[in-house]
């Protein structure tokens, strides 16, 4: 069967495989009660790496590890060229589930052992990869790895991020072992295809099986310092105080108007929010916060940017305080390919799959990846849309559908002609 130039068709991935080492890796950080932590360049995450890297050496890939972390197997194919590539991250936030981002990884896997154990060997190039520290849950930004991939940040510039722990990224990098030598940018890729949970609710109660995902919302990420004046609480009258916390939980209260005002798909939310001293009987001298704010238009959102920048101005002046604001991450909304994302409708409809086209409202390394090549995600269902939460699941016999419409959309790709041509 070597060379076999047409679809899989019957072949279909080893579910069971797939499933357990979902869980193997899902150990590793494993919390009380289910879930795992595994925050980027921790302990937890190097064994994570570990791991995942001795499956793809097992499988006899080609394993680089670049200037951030990021790793890549590839497995080469009848012809040169770059390789039709998959993948996600298996970094986590601290109370996450098994699935996020690590499906992706663990499912480019075993669609590349699948093939291989078949005998095929594709016309071009396949490679799966890990990025690195794309929650951002220790660094900021989020989907850092993959920015650097793509060129949107330098490693250098990567490695002075400081950590929420204050560690420094590269010294964390370097500690692990996982301080590569492949260049940064990386290699654009022919395609890229993202498998991933949902990690909303819209498939299940839609009673649909796969996502084809139209394209990522915009993301603005800031970070609120207001500074004060502490105080007794019991002595200063309402009049005379500069409140740092009032004006946070005022600001967090504008924000859900704002979402409100705005109509879907704008959301926002306050993440974080710290006060000092943080005494019950002290009126606080500093308030930190954070706020996410997300559309799928990227003029609405700037929009809803500029209105919370005036609603600050505004609550400052009026109860004296001093708002300063730092951005953690800012990416425009990303349009998939509508040649990709048609041939993961036609892939899933050929298997028999219920479909529906939808927009991610999470980043994702795919939406680094579009900037190199024509990239889309595959969804598939979460219980409840539940996610970064211990109790995130996705049944068996969805995780397993997703990888089946991943192996025959990379293989698709990785088996048609120049010109780019998906259909």
């Amino acid at each position: 069967m070597t060379g076999e130039a047409t679809m899989p068709g019957p072949l279909s991935v080893d579910g069971e495989r797939l499933v357990r080492r979902l869980l193997e890796l899902g150990s590793i950080g494993g919390l009380p009660g289910g879930g795992c932590a595994r925050l980027a360049l921790t302990d937890d995450d190097a064994a994570g790496r570990n791991l995942v890297m001795s499956w793809m050496l097992d499988l006899g890939l080609d394993v680089t590890i670049d200037a951030v972390g990021n790793v890549i197997g590839t497995r080469a194919g009848r012809e040169p060229g770059p390789p039709v590539m998959t993948g996600s991250h298996i970094d986590t936030v601290r109370t996450g589930g098994f699935y996020d981002g690590n499906l992706g990884v663990i499912a480019g896997i075993e669609v590349i052992e699948t093939l291989a154990d078949a005998g095929v060997t594709p016309r071009r190039a396949m490679a799966v990869g890990f990025f690195t520290n794309e929650e951002g849950a220790r660094f900021a930004p989020d989907m850092l790895g993959s920015l650097v991939y793509a060129g949107g940040m330098t490693a250098e510039q990567a490695h002075d991020v400081v950590a929420i722990d204050g560690a420094r990224f590269g010294d964390e990098l370097e500690r692990i072992g996982y301080l590569g030598g492949s260049p940064c940018p990386g290699q654009a890729p022919y395609a890229f295809v993202e498998l991933h949970i949902e990690q909303g609710p819209v498939l299940e109660a839609q009673h649909k099986r796969i996502g084809v995902v139209t394209g990522v919302q915009g993301i603005s990420w800031q970070e609120l310092t207001i500074t004060g004046q502490s105080s007794h609480a019991g002595t200063t009258p309402i009049s005379l105080r500069h409140d740092p916390g009032y004006v946070a939980m005022e600001l967090g209260s504008f924000a859900r108007r704002l979402a409100n005002d705005l109509g879907p798909p704008q959301v926002a939310t306050v993440g974080r929010l710290q006060l000092q001293p943080n005494l019950v009987n002290v009126v606080a001298a500093v308030a930190s916060m954070t706020v996410d704010l997300r559309n799928t238009d990227e003029l609405v959102l700037r929009h809803a940017e500029a209105r919370f920048a005036d609603q600050c101005v505004t609550l400052a002046d009026a109860e004296g305080v001093v708002i300063e604001s730092r951005s953690l991450a800012r990416f425009e909304p990303v349009t998939f390919d509508t040649q990709v994302t048609d041939l993961i409708e036609l892939a899933a409809t050929n298997r028999g799959l219920s479909t529906m086209r939808m927009p991610s409202g999470a980043g994702h390394d795919a939406q680094m990846m579009a900037r190199l090549c024509p990239t889309a995600m595959v969804f598939v269902e979460s219980v409840g849309g539940i996610s970064h939460n211990v109790t995130e699941h996705t049944e068996p016999v969805d995780l397993v559908a997703g990888a089946n419409v991943l192996l025959d959309v990379l293989h698709r790709l990785a088996e048609q002609e120049n010109p780019w041509l998906a259909t």
